[in-house]
């Protein structure tokens, strides 16, 4: 209407904006494919540059042949379970407990013992001098039956995104046949991080996952760390496609409604239909 002051913000401004910006669902297209050139362009010069990894980056990642683990010892934390065998001592023989809030198990005939922070030989040396006022020579041995407490992460373009009991074994191959990637998933550019504090502890690597699998590269097939981050980036047509959802996602509802020019009239009340503003 003529003389009325027309409102800046709102349902009104929205839908002028869609107006100009809008005409029809062509130019909706049209505004996607443009985006969806520009986007890709950038993503594709960002990401055909170091590409490969050096040698002191592989080397900082890659264990040993000889190497069955990736820790020496485990020390154990809440909530954690050990179990304990003493063959002359029934009372404790055969017990499980999960370690509690506070570092402590309580046990039969010696009570509470604070385990936490120890590894499985040092809490049988302990329960075996605890026990020496009850038994001559009492023989005792622990050992880890439920590992709770330690983690490392998957995340990116995978089915089973999250962290992950950590067992002293894990390998890149064995995680990524567990969080199984997505037809999205950029696997020539698995990144595996130890993260860190200390700049100077922070490491990076990108693993080429398909030849890992496909060609046996045995010696890439890194073993994890607790606290480690596995992430699996999409590859660069899924990140444009992801970017354009995060772009687009809001307009796509408006764009479905609007076949023509009539209809974004109706839509502004400029038509014979209702719309957000009235006559």
């Amino acid at each position: 209407m003529a003389g009325v002051k027309r409102s800046t913000s709102g349902p009104e401004a929205i839908l002028r904006i869609v107006r100009r910006r809008i005409r029809t669902a062509r130019g909706y297209a049209r505004v996607s494919f443009c985006l969806r050139v520009c986007l890709a362009a950038g993503v594709l010069t960002a990401c055909t540059t170091g590409c490969t990894p050096t040698e002191s980056e592989i080397n900082a990642f890659i264990h040993p042949w000889e190497a069955s683990v990736s820790a020496s010892e485990y020390r154990v934390l809440p909530p954690d379970t050990i179990t304990i065998s003493s063959p002359n001592a029934p009372e404790v023989d055969g017990e499980s407990q999960a370690i509690r809030q506070d570092g402590k198990v309580t046990l039969r005939l010696i009570g509470e013992v604070k385990v936490a922070g120890k590894t499985p030989v040092e809490i049988a040396r302990k329960l075996e001098s605890l026990l020496q006022q009850y038994y001559v020579d009492p023989q005792v041995s622990v050992y880890v039956s439920g590992q709770a407490s330690k983690r490392f992460y998957v995340f990116g373009m995978v089915a089973g995104a999250g962290p992950y009991p950590y067992t002293g074994r894990d390998t890149l191959l064995h995680v990524l046949s567990r969080a199984q990637p997505t037809y999205m998933a950029w696997k020539s550019r698995v990144k595996v991080i130890h993260p860190s504090h200390e700049e100077e502890k922070r490491r990076v690597i990108t693993v080429n996952a398909d030849r890992l699998v496909k060609e046996g590269r045995l010696d890439q097939d890194v073993l994890l760390q607790e606290g480690d981050i596995v992430y699996v980036p999409p590859t660069p047509l899924a990140w444009v496609a992801l970017r354009l959802q995060e772009v687009l996602g809001p307009l796509a509802p408006i764009a479905g409604t609007v076949r023509g020019p009539t209809d974004l009239m109706t839509l502004s009340g400029n038509g014979s239909g209702t719309g957000f503003g009235g006559s």
